[in-house]
């Protein structure tokens, strides 16, 4: 990871390192959560992550700021006006100072070694069974149990396909599946040192909350309690409107676009669609009312569209359709402790990293109602020199993406 150490538009105040594992050498099942010493001199001490296996692993991450700073944002985040910079602060209370994290310590990442975790529409029948060999990974299962309250492996293992299939149970099995697949790599011969060249971390909607708790942002179980609800919530949402999800095959970004603005001048507001995912070009997903969709698949031919997939999903996700459900993830988010992750995560809204964990958590809240910019990611990725891929859980779908988008890149699938 190359974190910005240095912000030349405040470069009078002092800093404080706060200091980060860099890369964990212990299972994700039994990563302790942060532990902050707060000192009540008035010169604070650095502040350690308690999960670290050795002093030796530590090495600088975000540098803290020892005075106010305004707090700045994205658009359409109610965060409000972004610098050019987009750099926002996150305050926490060390002894009589405040201490600050620049949101943009990570936007100068230059990647080299990426994970990429899938998203809702990997899952299958069956997944979760080559973990069960690999004591780590297996007990990341039992440990969703307990959460979750029924057998998910037993549940991915044997379905029925319709019960995989459901938002409320393809988004915890998902995340558990592909942290599960992180730990069948990392028992394999040079897993390990696969795991610490990784510096840049990102997933594709559910999918980025699997990054976030690779890189450290927060707990397995939390994230896993996270998706519990957000799954949950996004099913209600769903459930409260006549709403879906198809892809479109075959058409670059702007003629998408076309096709959605003539589909919505046949159908009333309560139906109208947009591009929900940008995934690579030839391959977007259009999110919105059953009318608007039907309006979508009726015109698509005639936009030279190759063809149209309706999407297995509960509803017109990544759109105001979910609006529902953000309230609820805001309120799981502020009871959960989210850290800085330990190396950039990129955010499905914008596209960037972001090191401020309040920023991160009114990401997430929004992410459900906001397109996905999956094709800027991994363009920006690829064209900032990211030499090696790997996908990790189930499904093959972001590996099709990415050779879509350059042939000669190199991914390889962990699987689990």
């Amino acid at each position: 990871m190359r974190a910005l150490l240095h912000c030349p538009h405040h470069h009078h105040h002092p800093r404080q390192i706060l200091r980060n594992p860099l890369r964990p050498r212990i299972p994700l099942a039994k990563m302790s959560s942060l532990s902050l010493a707060l000192p009540s001199s008035a010169s604070p001490k650095p502040l350690l992550f308690a999960a670290a296996p050795d002093p030796s692993s530590f090495k600088p991450s975000p540098f803290l700021r020892l005075s106010g700073a305004p707090r700045n944002g994205f658009p359409g985040l109610g965060l409000g006006k972004a610098d050019r910079r987009s750099r926002t602060f996150m305050s926490v209370s060390v002894g009589s100072q405040t201490a600050v994290v620049d949101d943009g310590l990570f936007l100068d990442y230059k990647p080299s070694t990426a994970f990429l975790f899938p998203g809702q529409g990997a899952q299958a029948v069956g997944m979760g069974k080559d973990a069960q060999s690999v004591p780590a990974a297996a007990e990341l299962y039992k440990k969703a149990n307990e959460i979750l309250g029924y057998d998910l492996l037993d549940v991915c293992s044997n379905g029925p396909k319709e019960k995989v299939d459901s938002t409320v149970i393809s988004q915890p099995a998902i995340y558990v599946t592909s942290l599960a697949a992180v730990e069948i790599l990392r028992a394999r011969e040079g897993g390990q040192q696969i795991i610490e060249s990784v510096d840049v971390t990102c997933g594709l909607s559910l999918g980025e909350y699997t990054a976030l708790a690779f890189a450290g942002a927060f707990s397995f179980e939390d994230g896993l309690k996270l998706v519990k609800l957000r799954g949950e919530a996004m099913q209600e949402a769903a459930d409260a409107a006549r709403s879906g999800m198809v892809s479109v095959i075959g058409l670059d970004s702007e003629k998408v676009q076309l096709l959605c603005d003539a589909a919505n001048e046949e159908v009333d507001e309560e139906d109208k669609v947009q591009i929900a995912n940008y995934l690579c070009t030839g391959n977007y997903a259009v999110s919105g009312g059953l009318k608007g969709i039907e309006a979508v698949e009726a015109k698509a031919k005639s936009f030279k569209a190759r063809m149209t997939v309706r999407l297995a999903v509960a509803g017109a996700f990544h759109t105001s359709f979910m609006k529902p459900a953000v309230s609820r993830l805001e309120a799981a988010l502020a009871a959960t402790e989210i850290k800085t992750p330990r190396i950039p995560v990129i955010s499905n809204v914008d596209a960037k990293p972001h090191a401020d964990p309040d920023t991160i958590k009114r990401i997430l809240a929004n992410q459900v109602t906001s397109p996905v910019q999956w094709e800027t990611t991994i363009k920006t990725l690829l064209t900032k020199g990211l030499k090696k891929s790997y996908e990790l859980g189930p499904g093959k779908v972001i590996a099709g993406i990415i050779k879509r988008m350059d042939r000669s890149a190199e991914i390889e699938n962990i699987g689990a």
